[in-house]
Parts: C-alpha cells; structure tokens; sequence
C-alpha cells in the first residue's frame, strides 16, 4: 500500500484535488438552486408550488449517473452546447458540475424546505404586519432562520455529495474514481488501492461532518 502511494502520490493528490474541486463548485451550484426552488415551493403562486414541486420529484428520482452521462453525451455531444471552448475534458468537467448541482439541488431544497417549516408563523406575520412582501419576508426573515436549523442536514447533503462526484469518472472527468480504475487496470493489488481511495474520502468527509456538527451546535435555534 505504502509502495503504491509512493508511486502514484501527484497523481493521487491530484485526483482528490479535483474531486475537492467538483464538489466545491457543486455545493454552490447546488446551494442557489436548491434555496430558489425552495422558496418556489412555499410560494403563495400555485405555478410556482408546482414547478418547485415538479423538479424536486424529477431529479431526487432520477440516478445521478443518468443525469451526469445524459448533460455530457445528450446536450454536449449530440445538441453541441459548450460550457468551455472546444475541449472535451474542460467542457465534461463543467457538465459534471452542472449534473451534480442540479441533482444534490433537489435535496438541499428538501431540507432547507423542512428548516422553513420549522420557523414560527408569527415571525412570518411580523414580517408582514411591517409592510414586508414574500421576496422580501422570505429572504429577511425566514430563510435566515431556516439555514440555522438544517446546518446538520445540508452537511450530510454535502458529505453525500463529496461521494457522488466519483459518478463524473462515468464522463472521463479525471478525479478520484476515475485514477482508482486506472490503477486496478495496471496493478495487481486491489484491496491496497480500495484502502488508499477509502482513506482518502474518510480524510474529507469526517473533517465535513465535525466541522458541520460544531456549526449546528454553535448556531442552534433555542425554541
């Protein structure tokens, strides 16, 4: 195992690096997404309740890796819409953020929709008896509040989603997954390469999952 890491530790480092990357973007990507969509889905406009309605069921149903290989192979390489230049790895890289974005989109929503639910109603009728609109009492009063109770779920969101990104190796997109299958196809130590790999993702999910833990418990709604 040991020998292996010393063989392929740029590679290993860069491979993570860009799993770090993805997810980054992702959970960004992701986080205005799915905050827009949950404010659909509390919207006082019937349309708006139905369209938040309709994507969260779409894509929390849909397989990821249908998602991921349908934005590369569907709307790049057959419609031909470029998110970067006439690269392949860049413009796949940029739809694998996209794929995951819009997916993990779908569950931040959920849960930032259960932090909404959470907030009193009087808080929502002070906001409105001081001339407030809905925009206006969701992004000042509510949502504030509803990102302090789901610190904890949108950690686990984003824990699940450092995971996920191993589906962009599905799009030769050259993060960790995808240099793990390079080194089983040339090496003879599989158990090694699997231990590497899952230390790796424990490295950067339990420091995810503490860091998220202290922020729940620093910044608890006391009810």
């Amino acid at each position: 195992m040991f020998d292996l890491i010393s063989r392929y530790d740029s590679q290993i480092l860069e491979a993570f690096w860009v799993t770090i990357k993805l997810t980054f973007f992702s959970a960004i990507g992701a986080l205005i997404i799915g905050t827009v969509v949950a404010g659909m889905r509390v919207s006082p406009i019937p349309v708006a309740r139905w369209v938040g309605t309709a994507y969260v069921a779409i894509f929390r149903n849909t397989p990821l890796t249908l998602i991921i290989v349908f934005c590369s192979l569907g709307l790049y390489t057959t419609l031909g819409w470029k998110l970067a230049g006439d690269s392949l790895a860049d413009n796949n890289y940029r739809w694998a953020i996209l794929g995951l974005s819009v997916y993990t989109a779908a569950f931040v929503c959920e849960s930032l929709r259960s932090g909404i639910n959470t907030v009193a109603l009087g808080q929502s009728e002070a906001g409105r008896s001081l001339g407030f609109g809905f925009s206006q009492n969701l992004r000042l009063v509510v949502l504030p509040q509803a990102f302090r109770a789901v610190i904890a779920p949108l950690g686990s969101v984003l824990i699940a989603l450092t995971k996920n990104s191993t589906i962009a190796s599905a799009i030769g997109v050259g993060e960790a997954a995808f240099l793990m299958k390079a080194m089983n196809e040339n090496e003879a130590a599989v158990l090694a390469i699997g231990a590497i790999f899952a230390l790796g993702f424990v490295i950067l999910t339990l420091p995810t999952g503490l860091f998220f833990g202290w922020l729940a418990k620093r910044f608890e709604v006391a009810r």
